[in-house]
């Protein structure tokens, strides 16, 4: 196949249809007239000029969501943090960005670490379908899981489900903690979530191959990290570039 071939087969509609999750702050969000802007709408838009393809947003409220769309061909190719049961569906690129996963709790909770977290009658607050939700549902032994709808609302659910702890993107809960008087994050982080670009596995290597290739070059040519500078983002590194 040559890279035009490959090329094509990235947008096969004739547009590039990028799946935008605006639930995760640090890779998207809105603007005051509802208009999606962060890392990954650079990055798709870059994507779609390298390409030479005109660019369509697809935007989700949830991880979930964008994954869904991909998986099934509703979109072209997504952001997502890389997990083993999303890699049913989707072939991953190497990350672009790390970023931490923590826990937020009550001013007046017990709880003051991490390893505290896991224990019977503990109900832990998390998006539906989020990195933090297959991550947990897979390492947690003891504590009860309950599912927000999207990694925004978790605070939200926490506070009227008057649960024991929330997890997510250190930054939302921050600030959510910034809004909402009475709430305070455990030190550290209990995991550092890969971000990468994604797309169906039904793609063929290829095509994959001017994905990777697209990701190391954003990576190395300093996109990725002026990106993050541009749209403020604080708390994430750019993953390191591979030969």
């Amino acid at each position: 196949m040559t890279n035009d071939n490959a090329r094509l087969e990235l947008a096969p509609t004739g547009i590039l249809r990028a799946s935008i999750n605006v639930g995760n702050p640090i890779l998207a969000n809105l603007d005051a007239e509802g208009n999606p802007f962060g890392v990954s709408v650079d990055l798709a838009g870059e994507f779609a000029h390298r390409l030479g393809f005109p660019l369509e947003l697809v935007v989700f409220d949830s991880a979930g969501k964008s994954v869904d769309a991909v998986t099934a061909g509703q979109a072209d190719f997504g952001f997502f943090a890389v997990d083993p049961v999303r890699g049913a569906g989707i072939a991953f690129s190497e990350p672009y960005v790390l970023i931490e996963g923590a826990y937020l709790v009550k001013n007046e909770s017990p709880v003051k670490a991490n390893d505290e977290v896991d224990l019977a009658g503990h109900r832990v607050v998390v998006g539906k379908g989020s990195a933090y939700d297959l991550h947990l549902t897979r390492t947690l032994q003891h504590a009860h899981i309950v599912r927000a709808p999207t990694s925004p609302s978790v605070v939200q659910t926490f506070l009227e489900q008057d649960a024991d702890v929330a997890a997510g993107v250190r930054q939302q809960l921050e600030a959510d903690a910034k809004r909402t008087a009475g709430l305070r994050l455990l030190p550290g982080r209990f995991m550092v979530i890969r971000q990468a670009m994604g797309l169906p596995k039904a793609r063929s290597a290829e095509a994959f191959a001017l994905l990777r290739r697209f990701v190391e070059e954003m990576k190395a040519s300093g996109f990725v990290s002026a990106a993050l500078r541009r749209h403020g983002i604080e708390g994430a590194s750019v993953a390191p570039a591979k030969s």
